[in-house]
């Protein structure tokens, strides 16, 4: 195969692919990209074997088609020292030797011959769904639940993002016991169905997003989905199982409810946290008379510190404990000036609300279970 391609527009579309590569990859052949040059477009395949990401990129000047497995890393380090220019690649057929060629210059390193790449999944025609998604939908709906998401090998079907289709809106989750992440929009899906798309692949797709302006295509079934992107197909295998009942652990009854500025209170927390038991990260909010005095202490040092802010509060005295990492993470990701905090009492989870001043499309809830608080 022989072609010419801005040095530019390859390494971009290179670096996109290649962040799919596992740095510890079961297979050798899983640390090449597979290239397929045909009918004037490359066809660039990398996979980790559980994510694969296929990328497309018109080139110039085609005097031979064929396909090679290349070296990601090798690759990816020489584009990368390219300015702007024309770069002819020209690919042995039988030694597998990746020539590339510009005005001053050529460099060569080795390829391998492509038989044993492995094929990317494909969806299935029985249970087979397909909807179109709005680029802002699946952009805010990762953005705004995936720092919920766990990390436990007992419990993988909380490693990902809950997504659940339906022709009332579709609904974006994620929890890892401790915190959960509810985001509702009002985007109406012609199918009722859910699947959980882990976690590596989510944070791929927000990425990829970015540079998105259409709608993004989705097709899955019960193993896998695919998602369709102008020039990027991300294709992986979906997390199987049944999602925890989330809307069973949201309190309903919360009298007790706060209205307080997010910036002072996460800047109060942080403060007050210096002083926590490094171990708990233990803090306590204790809610009386439009004030929240945040105080925190390590016996063990014989350090406490304690804070006082000012909030609009309706409800009875509340005394509560939470982990200070988890607070300012739960708080960090809400945009809004104003946070309203919703209490049923000590014992049971708090839930966090985004305050805007206009109607919203889509609907935001955060919820964080309470520590124990030692009297």
């Amino acid at each position: 195969m022989k072609f010419t391609v801005s040095s530019s527009a390859l390494l971009s579309m290179l670096a996109t692919t290649g962040k799919v590569i596992s740095s510890k990859n079961t297979l050798p052949i899983l640390d090449y990209f597979l290239m397929e040059l045909k009918d004037g477009e490359l066809k660039v395949t990398a996979s980790d074997l559980e994510t694969t990401i296929v990328s497309v990129i018109p080139v110039d000047n085609v005097e031979s088609e064929g396909t090679i497995a290349a070296p990601a890393k090798l690759m990816l380090d020489s584009l990368k020292e390219f300015p702007e220019l024309p770069l002819t690649i020209d690919v042995h057929p039988k030694t597998w030797e990746i020539k590339t060629s510009w005005k001053s210059g050529s460099l060569s390193i080795p390829g391998v011959s492509p038989v044993s790449y492995p094929p990317v999944p494909t969806i299935s025609t029985e249970n087979r769904y397909e909807v179109a998604f709005d680029v802002d939908t699946l952009v805010n709906g990762i953005n705004k639940t995936i720092f919920a998401t766990a990390d436990d090998e007992l419990r993988p079907i909380m490693n990902g993002v809950y997504f659940s289709l339906d022709p009332e809106g579709v609904t974006f989750v994620a929890t890892d016991a401790h915190k959960l992440v509810k985001y509702t929009t009002d985007t109406k899906s012609e199918v009722k169905a859910s699947f959980i798309l882990p976690k590596k692949p989510a944070n791929l797709l927000k990425n990829m997003l970015l540079k998105e302006d259409n709608d993004v295509n989705l097709c899955f079934d019960n193993k896998n989905v695919v998602f369709k992107l102008k020039s990027h197909t991300l294709v992986c295998r979906l997390i199987e199982g049944n999602y925890p009942n989330y809307n069973g652990v949201i309190p309903k009854n919360n009298t007790n409810r706060l209205l307080i500025d997010r910036i002072e209170l996460v800047n109060g927390i942080r403060r007050v946290a210096v002083c926590s038991n490094p171990t708990t990260n233990l803090i306590r909010m204790e809610i009386a008379d439009n004030k929240v005095n945040l105080a925190a202490q390590d016996i063990d040092f014989s350090v406490s510190a304690n804070e006082t802010l000012n909030c609009s509060y309706e409800g009875v005295p509340v005394l509560i404990g939470f982990k200070s990492t988890f607070l300012v993470e739960v708080l960090s990701n809400i945009e809004t000036p104003t946070v309203e905090i919703q209490l049923a009492d000590s014992t049971r989870a708090g839930v966090f609300i985004p305050v805007y001043d206009d109607k919203q499309s889509s609907s935001t809830l955060m919820l964080l279970m309470p520590m124990m608080i030692n009297a």
